[in-house]
Formats: structure tokens, C-alpha cells, sequence
């Protein structure tokens, strides 16, 4: 079967796709031929060795396909049952395998490509907007890239709960995508610190969503009305320095948080909660999901450099 595999660290042409052995699933485990694979930051550092994975390895932590064959012990999950699953290793491959206890059952009326491009964006604006900072209905807040997978994620889900949303974009054409989203208001990154306390009329907002880092964090803080909950979830343009606790008294004894989406699946009832509860949504109209781009398996490299080079919006998908 073809797998891109990644030798040594580097830039995107550190991917390579090789012919290598399909892998057979162990007790409680299943092979998945997979149909679609989500792109995702994680994934560029992984490759980059930003977060190091022993060598060799196959990218990509989300996909969707049809189960091909069960292990033993494998009681819940038959052949040709449609599947997902979000952190585990391999997705860049046309055969993974997986623990059955992490696979998430994708219903009918959702595609494959619908939930290889929404499970890790759609569960992270699950746990962020329902567990992290629980947003309320009246609440404002900031979504940072809010015309990125995640960030349209957000902004919806944020919508649906009550919220006004504040974005932020890059472009007018991303901007475009966020109003579309439903964002109330979407601004740039120069000046949205003062912008966001001039809409709140020195309020500030309940929380923001950060994806994007080093480069938002200060501007973020001050963004905040007091106690309100500063959650970063990725680092598109870098970590964030160490910080001063005492600079959260000064904001106003606000709340920082760096959240995983692991910790938020830990088990599998809420795996399954939150996953069932996003494809519901989807499956009733009120979560739409946007694929940004569709590539061959050995256009990897191709994918990895639009991402991070923002050059596109939505999701990205290996097909």
C-alpha cells in the first residue's frame, strides 16, 4: 500500500510516499482503508520535529474511512462500518490501524470527507466553547483565524450558543467567510486589541479563542474583561514566550488556559458525547463545514505549504 513517510524531520518535502507493508490490527484493534484525512497544524509539527515523533513515521492524526478488518477482542465494531478517529498517528496512508475503542462511529447523512474535515476542528470548538470558557447566551467573544477550520468552527458553535462574536482574519476575502460563519464583527490583527475594547464599549470579552499564538497574546489579554478566560489551543505563529502570572492580575484577574482536545476525550463515553453531538449538528444543517482544498495523498508536501503559508480557509483534505 502507499504511505507517505517521514525519515528526518524537515520541511514539507521531508514527506515521501513509499510502498510499504498494509498493517494487520492486534487484539482490539481494527484496520480502516481510508477515504479522507484531515490537515492539520499538528501534523506540520510533527513532520517539522517541532513535536518529535520517533523516525520512521506516517503523519496525520484524523481520518474517515470503512473498517476492512477487526482484531480479536473486538466486540462493538464490524467490517464495513464507516469510522473515524482524531490523535492517533498513521492517517497519511491508504491503510491504518487503530484501538477500536477509539473509533467514532459516523452516521448517516455525514460523508467521509464531512468528517475527516470536521471531528478535530469540531470536537475542539465543542470542548473550547462548552467545557473550557461554557459560553452563554449575551456573552462576546474573540475567535482569533476565524476563517480557519477551526475558527469557523468557533465561530458557529459560538453562535449557537447565544454568543456576539468578534473575528479576526488576515484578509477582507477571509473576512468575507467569517461573516458568512456568522461573526458580528470581524477585524484585523493590527488594532484589534482597541478595536475589541471600542465594540465591547470597554468591557472587553468573555473569552478568547487563540489558534494563533506568539503574535495575538498581548493584544488577547487586553481584550479580556475581568475574569474573562484567554484559552490557546495552537500556535500557528509560534509559542507563546513564558509569561509574568502577575500580568493576569493586572488584565483584570483573568484566566489562561492551554487546552488539548485529548484531555477532552480522555474517555470514551465523552468521545463518543462530543463526536455524536457535533455529526447531529452537521446532519441537521446547523454546522456547515467548509473543505478549503482537496489533494492526492503525494500532493502532501503541496498541502503542508498552503497551510502554513495561510493560503487557504477551511479545512484541507488528503483524498
Amino acid at each position: 500500500m502507499r504511505a507517505i513517510q517521514v525519515h528526518e524531520p524537515g520541511g514539507p518535502d521531508a514527506m515521501r510516499v513509499e510502498d510499504v507493508p498494509a498493517p494487520s490490527p492486534g487484539p482490539g484493534e481494527i484496520a480502516v482503508d481510508v477515504q479522507a484525512r484531515g490537515v492539520n497544524f499538528i501534523d506540520v509539527y510533527q513532520r517539522s520535529g517541532a513535536y518529535p515523533l520517533p523516525t520512521p513515521f506516517t503523519p496525520g492524526v484524523e481520518a474517515a474511512g470503512v473498517v476492512a478488518e477487526v482484531g480479536d477482542e473486538v466486540t462493538d465494531v464490524a467490517v464495513g462500518d464507516r469510522v473515524g478517529w482524531v490523535m492517533i498517528p498513521g492517517a497519511y496512508a491508504d491503510r491504518a490501524v487503530i484501538p477500536a475503542a477509539r473509533a467514532i462511529p459516523i452516521p448517516d447523512g455525514v460523508t467521509s470527507e464531512d468528517a475527516a474535515a470536521s471531528m478535530l476542528q469540531g470536537m475542539t470548538a465543542h470542548y473550547l466553547t462548552r467545557s473550557t470558557y461554557p459560553v452563554r447566551a449575551g456573552d462576546t467573544v474573540l475567535v482569533h483565524a476565524a476563517a480557519g477550520g477551526a475558527g469557523l468552527m468557533l465561530v458557529q458553535f459560538a453562535k449557537l450558543a447565544g454568543a456576539r462574536v468578534i473575528g479576526t482574519t488576515s484578509t477582507e476575502s477571509k473576512a468575507a467567510l467569517a461573516r458568512e460563519a456568522g461573526a458580528d464583527h470581524v477585524l484585523g490583527y493590527e488594532h484589534f486589541g482597541p478595536e475589541v475594547q471600542e465594540i465591547t464599549d470597554g468591557a472587553g470579552v468573555a473569552a478568547v479563542y487563540d489558534g494563533v499564538g506568539a503574535t495575538t497574546f498581548d493584544a488577547s489579554l487586553t481584550s479580556l474583561r475581568r475574569r474573562g478566560v484567554l484559552a490557546i489551543f495552537g500556535q500557528a505563529s509560534g509559542p507563546v514566550p513564558p509569561v509574568d502570572p502577575q500580568r493576569l492580575n493586572k488584565a483584570g484577574s483573568v484566566f489562561l488556559t492551554r487546552p488539548t482536545l485529548a484531555h477532552y476525550v480522555e474517555t470514551r463515553e465523552e468521545l463518543l458525547q462530543r463526536s455524536a453531538e457535533l455529526f447531529a449538528l452537521i446532519q441537521r444543517g446547523d454546522l456547515k463545514v467548509r473543505v478549503g482544498g482537496r489533494y492526492p495523498l503525494d500532493e502532501a508536501p503541496g498541502a503542508h505549504r498552503d497551510l502554513t503559508e495561510r493560503r487557504t480557509t477551511g479545512k484541507l483534505l488528503l483524498t
